[in-house]
């Protein structure tokens, strides 16, 4: 009961942050969409992948290969039927509180990218989901983004699911972010393996710079709206870097938002 209590609570949230993005009907361009339907089926076809889109406007799937239901053994059109709740529910409790805590952070951060940004990074995740005999067995998720609207929103999100090489399900949740323009990737740490003692080791005014960062800011910006020197906001930003054992900006934002300081 306390799992479905906190599936169901993260689920409000990450929907919440969804509907952050408002969109107007004039800049979303369906034609567009339908245009790339062949593609993505000979994607289907060609990896022997389950390919999905999901339309963040719509807060749905609109896009099933015919072939999505084969991997797990399952009805394609129970799945057309019933929507992403479908198969949110075969997925494994703590493996789709730890997706959901992902998909947050990750959002968080890709609503601060700029357009060619937002089409760069590949989040992957392999996780525990039951199959069609209800036994769990370990996939890859591959997202990234597919089409942007008009106005540089994020509307359409691709998703390829095949069956992992890793069958360990002892093992929950891994995932990592890839920038597959530079091959550089950003680790998520799973629940319990951060360091909480260092993000209670933030300053007031540390955790104030990271929110900053988080906005955009850049350090002048910053230096400039806080009234303090551009050495002063570079120093804190080492030391936030250095306290929460983060390599970069972007863990950084990723981590704090993990330990519930952002």
């Amino acid at each position: 009961m306390r799992d479905n209590s906190v599936k169901n609570e993260i689920s409000q949230v990450y929907f919440e942050l969804l509907d952050q993005q408002k969109f107007s009907p004039d800049e979303m361009d369906y034609a567009v969409f339908e245009q790339k339907k062949p593609v993505l089926q000979n994607l289907a076809t060609i990896g022997n992948s389950g390919v999905s889109v999901f339309d963040i406007n719509k807060k749905d799937h609109i896009f099933y290969s015919p072939n999505f239901g084969i991997l797990l053994g399952y009805d394609l059109s129970e799945i057309e039927k019933l929507g992403h709740t479908y198969l949110d529910e075969k997925i494994h409790p703590e493996d789709f509180i730890a997706l959901m805590q992902n998909g947050i952070s990750v959002l968080k951060l890709f609503f601060q990218f700029s357009e060619d940004e937002k089409l760069n990074y590949k989040l992957i995740n392999e996780y525990r989901i039951l199959n069609a005999e209800n036994q769990y067995i370990r996939i890859i998720e591959q997202h990234q983004g597919l089409a942007l609207s008009k106005t540089g929103k994020i509307w359409l999100n691709l998703s390829i699911i095949d069956i992992s090489p890793n069958q360990d399900v002892s093992q929950g949740l891994k995932a990592q972010l890839l920038n597959f323009r530079t091959g550089k990737t950003l680790p998520f740490l799973p629940e319990g393996s951060l360091n909480k003692n260092a993000g209670a080791g933030l300053s007031g005014r540390e955790i104030q710079i990271l929110q900053m960062i988080r906005e955009g800011l850049l350090s002048k910006e910053i230096s400039d709206e806080l009234n303090i020197s551009l050495h002063t906001v570079n120093t804190h930003r080492q030391r936030i870097l250095e306290k929460l054992g983060a390599n970069n900006s972007i863990e950084a934002i990723v981590f704090a938002s993990r330990m519930g300081l952002l």
